[in-house]
């Protein structure tokens, strides 16, 4: 027994130099130090399952097969430079996001604003029904429900017609699928995947990487993103949370092969393997919006997500109107938000009423009251439960995507957005926030000085919980 005390201090002490050494904020630091040392039988599993910031491996499998992906990357961005628009008729941030995103600004392209599970999964069906070539198909949350079965039959269908599909999901969303939902899947000839996020020996005990995105891609010219799962409860037949309030998009032209190029990679991570496929870009029909698609991954030095939303923030003039169900920003965005007000603009953010995760919807709390008295208006979804991940910035650009405005989404899992610069489509979005403001409840900060003190003490220490929430 001796000898196994001995061995778990040891293991807290190397732990607690390497939390030191690599941890993304001091605070951080001293909190995995001090635990490490100080509680080493719980807090050495722990660092081993939620220690780490940064997804290992990713990077380096890209050099096992280096020739091959160069050469597909360096044809589609060749393709799609036609296409590009110039800095100069982009937005303030776009060169910066350009770089983070590794992504242009494309045009030539429509964008279908998808709002709530049966208008958004009618669309993706018909699309995959319409699939000559192949679908890829990626869901964060895959269930065997009747949506689900809905969605496996139509991706069978099309398999057993000779088209080829591609099906990935996250192991720690979908946790709940059933093999008999997979097997029946791969006897029909479609091609199924986890993401494997703990493959490689230094992710061999990570469950804190999560891919997130949430993106389908017909024949290289149509694509959908956004906050839908598989699962029934997001057509709002879950009696807890319905009606489920959500949004996807859907997109055509130059802009669906940068989604592609994601999906790929994603695809090429779980199973070393690169489908052959369309990466000749295709004009949208009758359209000519600007988009790109922007990934946000924890294999890059830069916390590309985090940094993305700052950059939009600091580039707002007239409004900021944010919707997401978590809201647990760190310190780079609250400070982005609190200029934003600073300086008038109409900053409006509107989270859901009611809460699938107690301690996340209380850490929020914490992050109203610290931007009270600032003139942002912040609000309460009440109808069901709200989901979709939107922001839009004056009347010049609008996101749709899968990031939560949280630590989560900003530093550990793998996301994707759509970034959209058309007036028109900024109206679309203007008028569906405009619905949810309506359907929704404003909260007053001041109002929280009234609440207990086990209330404050819940919402603090949900605060400070957040970051591995």
């Amino acid at each position: 027994m001796a000898f196994f005390i001995t061995l778990f201090y040891l293991a807290g002490i190397a732990s607690a130099v390497h939390a030191v050494m690599t941890a993304r904020t001091a605070t951080g630091a001293v909190a995995w130090s001090v635990s490490l040392v100080s509680f080493p039988f719980i807090a050495v599993p722990a660092y081993l399952y939620l220690g780490r910031n940064k997804f290992e491996g990713y990077v380096d499998a890209f050099e096992e097969n280096a020739d091959e992906l160069d050469a597909l990357i360096a044809n589609f961005r060749n393709d799609l430079e036609p296409w590009n628009v110039d800095g100069n008729e982009g937005a303030s941030i776009y060169k910066a996001v350009s770089q983070l995103a590794e992504m242009d600004l494309t045009r030539g392209n429509s964008a279908e604003l998808l709002i709530n599970g049966n208008a958004t999964f009618d669309s993706i069906l018909a699309g995959v029904s319409q699939a000559k070539d192949y679908v890829l198909f990626q869901f964060y949350m895959i269930h065997d429900d009747s949506l689900g079965r809905r969605v496996q039959q139509a991706l069978i269908e099309r398999a057993k017609a000779g088209v080829r599909v591609y099906v990935l999901y996250d192991e720690i969303g979908s946790s709940g699928l059933t093999q008999s939902y997979i097997d029946e899947l791969t006897q029909a000839g479609v091609e199924v995947s986890s993401f494997k996020p703990t493959q490689g020996s230094r992710n061999r005990f990570q469950v804190n990487f999560r891919n997130h995105r949430k993106m389908v891609v017909v024949d290289g010219t149509s694509a959908w993103i956004g906050g839908h799962n598989v699962g029934d409860e997001y057509l709002g037949l879950d009696s807890e949370f319905s009606p489920w309030r959500d949004t996807h998009v859907k997109l055509q032209g130059p802009t669906v092969i940068q989604l592609q190029a994601v999906i790929v990679s994603d695809w090429y991570w779980a199973t070393r393997s690169i489908p052959e496929l369309n990466w000749k870009p295709t004009a949208a029909p009758n359209a000519d919006l600007k988009a790109m698609i922007i990934p946000f991954s924890p294999t890059k030095r830069l916390e590309t997500a985090g940094l993305f939303f700052v950059s939009a923030l600091h580039s707002a003039k007239d409004r900021i109107w944010i919707s997401a169900p978590y809201f647990v920003p760190d310190e780079a965005v609250l400070k982005a938000l609190e200029l934003a007000a600073l300086r008038g603009v109409d900053v409006r953010i509107i989270t859901t009423g009611k809460p699938d995760s107690l301690p996340v919807y209380l850490a929020g709390f914490y992050y109203f009251n610290q931007l009270r008295d600032l003139g942002i208006k912040f609000y309460a979804y009440q109808p069901g439960f709200l989901h979709e991940k939107v922001m839009l910035v004056d009347n010049k650009y609008s996101t749709v995507g899968t990031p939560n405005f949280d630590n989560r989404s900003f530093r550990l899992n793998f996301e994707v957005t759509a970034l959209i610069m058309d007036q028109g489509f900024a109206q679309e979005m203007e008028k569906m926030f405009e619905d949810d403001f309506a359907h929704s409840i404003e909260l007053n900060p001041s109002d929280f000085d009234e609440k207990p003190f086990y209330w404050w003490f819940g919402v603090n220490l949900s605060r400070l919980a957040s970051p591995v929430l």
